[in-house]
C-alpha cells in the first residue's frame, strides 16, 4: 500500500473532490484541518497548512506544485469527458510518449493528479 500526502487550503472541498470526482472512500474526515482517503492500495491524506505535525513538517508546506499520483485509465479520453462533465479543471492538453498517454488535472488546492494510459503493446 501506498499513501501520499497532499497540503490544501479547503479540507471539505478537497474530500467532496476526491470522493465525488476520482471515487475514494473517506476513511476519516477531521475537517477542517485534516482527512483520510482511499483508493484501491493508495491512502491520501490531506492536511491544511500549520495544523498537526504533518502540516508543519519541513517548515510552512503549502498546497499545489507538481508533485503528483498517478491513477490509471484504460481509456484516457472517455475518463477526461466523465470528468470534465462532473466540472474537473486539467493543467494543459494530453501528452504522450512511448509509455503512453496523461492528462494532469488539479484538485481544488491546485495539487496535481495525473491520469495515465498505457501505450498498447502490439499483439
Amino acid at each position: 500500500m501506498a499513501a501520499v500526502r497532499y497540503m490544501v487550503s479547503d479540507i471539505a472541498a478537497c474530500v467532496a473532490f476526491y470522493r465525488d470526482t476520482l471515487g475514494f472512500t473517506v476513511a476519516m474526515d477531521a475537517a477542517p484541518q485534516f482527512a483520510a482517503l482511499s483508493r484501491d492500495d493508495l491512502t491520501l491524506y490531506l492536511n491544511v497548512p500549520g495544523a498537526g505535525s504533518a502540516g508543519k513538517a519541513g517548515g510552512n508546506p503549502e498546497p499545489g506544485g507538481w508533485n503528483r499520483f498517478q491513477l490509471e485509465t484504460e481509456d484516457l479520453d472517455a475518463t477526461i469527458a466523465e470528468l470534465r462533465g462532473k466540472g474537473a479543471a486539467f493543467k494543459g492538453e494530453i501528452a504522450a510518449g512511448a509509455g503512453g498517454r496523461q492528462i494532469l488535472l488539479a484538485d481544488p488546492s491546485g495539487n496535481v493528479v495525473e491520469l495515465f494510459e498505457r501505450a498498447r503493446q502490439p499483439a
